[in-house]
């Protein structure tokens, strides 16, 4: 049975796992409903193995255009340091239940992308954006800091330091073709087009095993922070030594072999 959301809708493709940011007239921002439902989604994917890939998109042309300061601000505003941050947690709870369930997650990515949006992205383990998408870190511009939602970490890892701080520093936004320039993007393409791709992707990422699939997701977050070049290999030596041992294997070769010769 499909849960049953206020602010997001989730389609359900056999083990594909369409989640859309459902609220269209307000850019799909995020509020203290949204904020809850993401946690509680991503939370309980960790155990659930039915779901193999999550695609993540915004309603009608837009990702989402980060916190709504409409509905939220004067509630932030009127907030003692205690009750903000216990806001402020859930807010990070949803990135760390994103980086740790071990389904790969796609965020298409079209119009605005900004503030707790761009967090959302950064989260996601690969981004396609349509065009016209625009990115920025619009905390900074709200009196707050850059650094929000795991963006300090997270940015300066996938672009480096120096357009981390800037982009981070400033609220500037990011094109679609200066973020697949600095890498952020793996690819830009026309909004029609954004659907389909993630479906041929989605069908790539089902061909590995499953649990294959989900510990190179561990293993590219462990890795992020390894300290050596030792340490990583360390972890995907015992991976492969995992994946590598028992009958299951020897079968895997055994069919790609028949694959290649046919």
């Amino acid at each position: 049975m499909v849960p049953a959301y206020k602010t997001l809708s989730l389609r359900k493709d056999g083990p594909v796992d369409w989640l859309t940011l459902d609220r269209p007239h307000a850019l799909n921002t995020l509020t203290i409903d949204m904020v809850e439902e993401l946690g509680r989604y991503f939370g309980a994917l960790e155990v659930d193995s039915s779901v193999r890939v999550v695609v993540l998109r915004g309603a009608a042309g837009q990702f989402c255009a980060g916190l709504d300061l409409k509905d939220m601000g004067p509630r932030l505003a009127s907030m003692d340091v205690t009750a903000m941050y216990a806001f402020q947690r859930r807010l990070s709870r949803i990135v760390l239940a994103m980086r740790r369930c071990p389904q790969p997650i796609v965020a298409l990515l079209e119009g605005a992308a900004c503030g707790g949006g761009l967090a959302l992205a950064l989260a996601s383990d690969i981004r396609y954006c349509a065009s016209d998408v625009r990115m920025n870190a619009a905390f900074i511009r709200i009196g707050l800091t850059g650094c929000d939602m795991g963006a300090s970490y997270l940015m300066q890892r996938l672009v480096g330091a120096s357009v981390a701080a800037e982009v981070l520093m400033t609220g500037r936004f990011l094109s679609a073709e200066r973020a697949q320039a600095l890498g952020l993007i793996s690819q830009v393409m026309a909004a029609s087009e954004l659907e389909s791709a993630a479906e041929l992707l989605a069908a790539d990422l089902l061909r590995a095993e499953p649990m294959a699939l989900a510990l190179t997701k561990q293993a590219l977050n462990a890795n992020l922070a390894a300290p050596s070049l030792e340490a990583a290999l360390e972890m995907e030596d015992r991976q492969q030594t995992l994946m590598a041992s028992g009958p299951e294997f020897a079968a895997r070769i055994r069919a790609f072999l028949s694959r290649g010769q046919n």
